[in-house]
């Protein structure tokens, strides 16, 4: 379709154009451009700018079909491009005149908020929708003076915005439309209950669109309960992500170390996302990289909310080069320079293991999985390969770097590619910052430790306070019932007069 009147493309400030190859996850199109959706010049202009060229598959499908207006069930592989397959819709239909809340994004993860706010700012820079982020972990006094302005798009976690919806202080009666993106987990027990009382502060006519890499039978529930005749898109005839090489390296628990040491040494990497099944782990193998020399951060779900924030912020800019967490970076959660996922801790389920590998091969570009795999963790393995329909194979001597490094990389001189591999293994200034960060983590745990202490040492003091209150209280009844029976009784005959 030819687009007249092409000369304001000419003025916008386009990013470097990625060279890295992609998979068919994302380059197997109709052909369609964004232009052919009619949308506003101002969101255009925020989505080539992204560095956005062509929709994927997944945007393809959804954002016309949003933007009729039906309710979408979609189903797509991580990191082919959903969140913007909502996204530009939901901006699309921004009504500026209206100072209403007109969009509610929601998502199971703070870090996963953070993300899905910054694409909505990104993309409708030009537009000035207001968009606005809220999670648990913040001061609601905050979230209460934001909503005192105008807002036109809420991103948030269920439970805080429930209470926001609760309180009165968001007023979702104009909100139409409401993602739910990571829809399993927002359906999941954890979580259903408050979302269908959520429901409760809609518009009866409204649009809901779930997005997803998995649709577990509950969803049919919801589906049923909620939706009106959605239109459903699945994009997942094969569960695995095509661009990701995924290895396996059968070893003892106290080997786990020293294993990783060798593949740090041997493998180029990018950025890599370690995973461990325990937030003490995280901390414990965090500690050892560290002291291996390597450039390392640390986050689990029992830091402080501002701590994971600064740590997401770092590691998304490239301040670290490898980052050590839990399950809580699982979903959703897009670095384009990660190019390296390993599982130190090997999942106990294939949903899992899909979101964890998910982390690599961003936007159909090549990654690694690699898989510690003790002798405990042999049956879970055959598990997650029967159910996933693929194979992971023992980890060969040396492994081809054309699987899981950009063609721009392998072209680096080998000795220049070496030392850029050792400026990022050990930088000192990086280091400082990490020891800095785990500092103030530590002196915080140490702080909040000491209030608990006081806090249980307070209740303790109550506690013997009120003991001895009791004490005294039955002392004194029972000096009382004795002098009561020590007292001289009258005669039988004056106890006669005294009862008439």
């Amino acid at each position: 379709m030819a687009h007249e009147n092409d000369s304001w493309k000419k003025q916008l400030n386009l990013p470097t154009k990625d060279e890295r190859p992609q998979t068919e996850d994302v380059t197997a199109t109709k052909g369609n451009e964004f232009e052919d959706y009619f949308l506003k010049r101002e969101l255009l202009m925020g989505i080539f700018e992204a560095g956005f060229e062509r929709p994927s598959p997944i945007q393809e499908e959804s954002i016309p079909i949003a933007l009729a207006g039906r309710d979408i069930l979609a189903r797509a592989k991580n990191g082919t491009g959903k969140t913007a397959a909502f996204v530009i819709p939901s901006l699309e239909k921004i009504n500026l005149k209206k100072n209403k809340v007109q969009a509610l994004l929601l998502v199971p993860t703070r870090e996963l908020a953070l993300q899905t706010a910054q694409v909505c700012k990104t993309l409708g820079k030009h537009m000035g929708v207001q968009v606005m982020v809220t999670t648990g972990g913040t001061t609601l006094k905050d979230d209460i003076m934001r909503l005192g302005e105008t807002v036109h798009i809420i991103v948030g976690t269920p439970g805080r915005i429930l209470d926001l919806a609760g309180k009165g202080v968001a007023n979702f009666s104009e909100c139409t439309t409401f993602v739910m993106d990571e829809a399993d987990k927002l359906l999941s027990p954890e979580f259903t209950p408050i979302v269908e009382q959520l429901l409760t502060y809609f518009p009866k006519e409204r649009q809901i669109m779930l997005y997803s890499a998995t649709f577990p039978m509950i969803v049919k529930t919801f589906k049923d309960k909620h939706m009106v005749k959605p239109y459903e898109i699945n994009l997942m005839d094969e569960l695995t992500l095509r661009g990701v090489t995924q290895y396996y390296a059968f070893v003892e628990e106290r080997q786990k170390v020293h294993c990783l040491n060798t593949l740090f040494s041997k493998l180029q990497i990018n950025q890599s996302i370690i995973f461990c099944n325990s937030t003490n782990r995280v901390e414990l193998l965090a500690k050892k990289i560290t002291e291996l020399g390597y450039s390392c951060f640390y986050s689990h779900a029992k830091m402080l909310q501002s701590h994971r924030n600064r740590v997401f912020h770092d590691f998304r800019n490239g301040v670290c080069r490898n980052l050590v967490c839990s399950d809580l970076l699982t979903r959703g959660i897009d670095i384009q320079a990660v190019n390296v996922v390993i599982n130190f801790d090997f999942p106990k389920n294939a949903e899992t293991y899909l979101h964890r590998i998910g982390r690599s091969g961003r936007f159909g570009h090549l990654g690694l999985a690699i898989n510690l795999i003790t002798y405990e963790d042999r049956f879970n393995l055959y598990k997650i390969e029967q159910e996933l329909g693929t194979e992971i194979q023992a980890i060969p001597p040396v492994i081809d770097k054309r699987l899981y490094v950009a063609p721009s990389a392998l072209d680096q001189p080998e000795n220049e590619q070496q030392q850029q591999q050792k400026r990022l293994q050990y930088n000192p200034q990086q280091q400082q910052q990490q020891q800095q960060h785990q500092q103030q983590h530590q002196h915080q745990q140490q702080q909040h430790f000491h209030q608990q202490q006081q806090m249980a040492h307070h209740m303790y003091q109550q506690q013997q306070q009120m003991n001895h209150q009791q004490q005294q209280h039955f002392h004194q009844q029972q000096q009382f019932h004795q002098q009561q029976q020590q007292r001289p009784q009258p005669p039988p005959q004056l106890q006669q007069q005294q009862r008439r």
